[in-house]
C-alpha cells in the first residue's frame, strides 16, 4: 500500500493505524524471531497470547487456534522459542504485534524440556500405567508396520522376519517419519489399522536420528492414538539410546527395529517343536477317544444281539420244542397206561372166560378205544392249536411282520449292523433302509 504524503491530508487515527498496518504486513510478512516467552495466556477461545522478549525489548504475539493445534509442546513462560509469522498492527488499540504461524523450541535443551513436559503430563493422565499394557499375541499370523517404506528400519525388520519366520504376513502402512505432517500421518495409520482389523499387532518404527528428527514420536496425538488402539502396539524408534514418548505409551518397547522383529516373530524351529507337541497330544487324545468308542460299540453290539428278533425267535422255538416233547411224553404215557389196563382186562377175561363178561368187556374195550381215540384226537388238536398260536405269535414278533406294519429297519451300509439310536448315526454315513418290499440306500445329512 502506497503511503500518501502526510502534508497533503490530515489523517484520522484509524487511517494512520491502517497505513501503518499495511506497511508492516507488506514489508514484514514472513519473519523468524527468537526470544523468551512471557505472559503466556490461552483464553477460552483457544487462541494463544504471549510476549516474546530478549534483554532489551519485547513484542506482543498472537497465535490463533487453527495454527496452535499443530504445536508439538505446551508453551510456558520462560521457555526460549523460535517463531515464524508476520508483523501486524491491531488497529483498535494501535498495538504493534506479531501474528505467529509456527513455533518451535529454540535449541536441543528446549526440545528436551518440551519432552519432559509432555512426559509428565501423560504420566499424570495414566497413559504409562503397566496395567493398561495389552499382551502381545504369542503366534501372530500377520503384523502391521507403520514406518517410511524406504527407510532402513523396514529393511531391517523384513530381513529379520525372512530369517526367523518367512511365513508371517506383513502389511506396511507407509507414513512420513519426520516433518510437520508426519505425526498426523502416523495417527491416521494407527486408526486405519484398527478400523481394518487385518493384523494381529502393530510396530511403530523408524531409524535413529536427533531429538528433532524423532520429534514426531513425541507428539501427544501419536501417544493418544497408541493409547486408544485396540491392537497391541510395539514401539521401535531410533537406536538403543533413543527414548520417545511412544516407548512409554506402547504395549512393548524395543531398542531397535531389528529387536522388534525378533520380539514379534516366533522362531521357526520353536514353532515346529510346538506343532510337534500339539500333534503328539492330539494323536494321544484321538487314540483314547477311539478306544472309548470301540468299547462302547462292543457293548452296543452285545445288547443288540441280546435284544434282536432272531434271538427272541430262537428262544420261542426252543420253548415250542420243549412243549412238543412234553405233550408227546404225556400222550405216550396215557397210551401205555391204556395198554396196561387192556392187558389186565384180557388176562382177566382169559382167566374167567365168561361169554357175557367177554361181550361186556369187548364193548367196554371198544368204548375205551373210542374214548382213547377221542382223547388222543382232542389232545392232538389242542397241541396243533397251541402250535399254530405260537407260530402266529412268532410271526408277529418277527421282522417281516414289523415291516408289514409300516416300519423300516435302518442299518449301516458298510457293516450291515442295525442302527437303533440317532446318536450312533454320523453325518455323511451311508445307510440301508429295509422296507417290506425292498431296500433303499440313503445318507445321513443332519
Amino acid at each position: 500500500m502506497a503511503t500518501p504524503p502526510l502534508s497533503d491530508k490530515t489523517l484520522s487515527v484509524s487511517e494512520l493505524n491502517g497505513i501503518a498496518r499495511g506497511i508492516l504486513e507488506s514489508q514484514l510478512d514472513d519473519v523468524w524471531v527468537e526470544g523468551e516467552l512471557g505472559n503466556v495466556a490461552r483464553p477460552g477461545s483457544g487462541h494463544l497470547y504471549f510476549t516474546l522478549k530478549d534483554a532489551r525489548a519485547q513484542i506482543r504475539c498472537a497465535m490463533f487456534r487453527n495454527r496452535g493445534r499443530f504445536l508439538r509442546f505446551e508453551p510456558d513462560t520462560g521457555m526460549r522459542v523460535r517463531v515464524n509469522g508476520k508483523v501486524s498492527l491491531y488497529e483498535a488499540r494501535g498495538d504493534y504485534q506479531l501474528i505467529v504461524e509456527r513455533m518451535e523450541p529454540a535449541g536441543e535443551g528446549a526440545l528436551q524440556q518440551a519432552f519432559e513436559q509432555l512426559k509428565r503430563k501423560l504420566f499424570e493422565a495414566g497413559l504409562f500405567d503397566e496395567a493398561l499394557k495389552k499382551p502381545l499375541p504369542e503366534w501372530p499370523k500377520r503384523i502391521g508396520i507403520i514406518t517410511s517404506p524406504t527407510g532402513a528400519a523396514i529393511r531391517d525388520i523384513l530381513q529379520i522376519l525372512r530369517r526367523r519366520f518367512a511365513l508371517m504376513e506383513v502389511i506396511i502402512y507407509p507414513v512420513q517419519v519426520q516433518g510437520e505432517e508426519s505425526a498426523g500421518q502416523i495417527v491416521a495409520a494407527i486408526e486405519n489399522a484398527n478400523r481394518r482389523a487385518e493384523v494381529d499387532l502393530l510396530i511403530v518404527t523408524r531409524g535413529g536420528g536427533s531429538l528433532e528428527d524423532l520429534w514426531s514420536f513425541n507428539d501427544e496425538r501419536v501417544a493418544l492414538a497408541i493409547h486408544h488402539s485396540a491392537l497391541p502396539v510395539v514401539s521401535a524408534v531410533g537406536h538403543e539410546i533413543d527414548i520417545t514418548i511412544t516407548d512409554y505409551v506402547a504395549d512393548a518397547r524395543t531398542p531397535t527395529p531389528s529387536a522388534a522383529a525378533e520380539l514379534v516373530s516366533p522362531e521357526a524351529e520353536i514353532l515346529y517343536r510346538h506343532l510337534d507337541s500339539i500333534a503328539t497330544r492330539l494323536t494321544a487324545t484321538m487314540e483314547t477317544m477311539l478306544d472309548t468308542r470301540k468299547q462302547r460299540l462292543q457293548t452296543i453290539r452285545q445288547r443288540l444281539r441280546r435284544a434282536s428278533p432272531s434271538a427272541t425267535l430262537q428262544q420261542q422255538m426252543l420253548r415250542l420244542d420243549e412243549l412238543t416233547q412234553r405233550h408227546t411224553r404225556a400222550i405216550r404215557g396215557r397210551l401205555d397206561a391204556a395198554r396196561f389196563r387192556l392187558d389186565a382186562l384180557r388176562r382177566s377175561l382169559l382167566a374167567h372166560e365168561p361169554r357175557p363178561a367177554i361181550a361186556l368187556g369187548r364193548e367196554r374195550l371198544q368204548s375205551l378205544q373210542r374214548r382213547l381215540t377221542g382223547t388222543m384226537h382232542d389232545r392232538m388238536e389242542q397241541a396243533r392249536r397251541r402250535l399254530a398260536a405260537c407260530e402266529n405269535a412268532l410271526k408277529h414278533l418277527g421282522p417281516e411282520a414289523v415291516l408289514e406294519r409300516g416300519y423300516a429297519i435302518v442299518s449301516d451300509a458298510e457293516t450291515g449292523q442295525v442302527i437303533t439310536s440317532a446318536t450312533t448315526a454320523r453325518e455323511g454315513e451311508l445307510i440301508d433302509i429295509r422296507f417290506r418290499d425292498g431296500i433303499r440306500r440313503g445318507e445321513i445329512t443332519d
